[in-house]
């Protein structure tokens, strides 16, 4: 092992689609993202995550943000994975677009999550990071399917997942901040797949295959 990618080959992993870049979160961008992170994702009076992550006291928020990011990367396993990537726009760190699946060998799905610094919000980057990351799964991992879920109050995130093609495929109520919030599934296939307009250019795939079961005889 030469380098900390050899033995966790996501953080090699490379997406490039025109001005889009999603790649795999080093300890460098670990620190880059958590402080565009606690900067601001979203309006502080709404929760639009399941899991309340920007709740995080301000004095413990960049340790358990890291401390996220390293518990994902020392759980990963063919059996069950997370796998977040940066998100830069002209070079720029913007935010993360992720996926977590278990027993993807068999499953072949699992379930999209992403967020955005405010500042960048509001520019198309929601749907296109989205649409980098569907065409990788689709394409270089063989995912035959990807889920998502959304907030009926989170229509921001409802229209990008409609403009990448996902379709609705019912509601979970959960409990945000100790009441009842509804969230509606979302579900896309390739077929119903709407790509963006650039091809991507991948580096760091053949190794990740392998990392998560696939082309082990190689």
């Amino acid at each position: 092992m030469s380098t900390v990618a050899d033995a966790l080959p996501a953080l090699g992993l490379r997406v490039v689609a025109g001005d889009v870049e999603l790649r795999g979160v080093t300890d460098d961008l670990v620190a880059e993202l958590g402080a565009l992170a606690a900067r601001g994702v979203h309006d502080p009076a709404r929760m639009p995550f399941s899991f309340p992550w920007t709740d995080t006291a301000p004095e413990d928020f960049q340790r358990s943000f890291a401390q996220y990011h390293w518990r994902c990367r020392a759980d990963f396993s063919p059996a069950g994975w997370d796998l977040n990537l940066a998100v830069l726009h002209r070079g720029e760190v913007v935010g993360v677009q992720g996926v977590g699946t278990k027993d993807f060998l068999a499953t072949r799905t699992g379930e999209t999550g992403s967020w955005l610094g405010r500042q960048h919000q509001g520019r198309g980057l929601g749907t296109a990071m989205r649409q980098v990351m569907c065409a990788f799964l689709f394409d270089h991992v063989g995912f035959t399917e990807i889920t998502s879920g959304a907030f009926t109050d989170n229509p921001a995130s409802l229209t990008v997942s409609a403009k990448v093609g996902y379709v609705a495929n019912g509601t979970v109520r959960y409990s945000r901040r100790g009441e009842r919030a509804d969230m509606t599934q979302l579900l896309l296939t390739p077929e119903a797949f709407r790509r963006g307009p650039h091809t991507l250019q991948v580096e760091g795939v053949e190794a990740f295959r392998r990392s998560i079961g696939l082309d082990t005889e190689g």
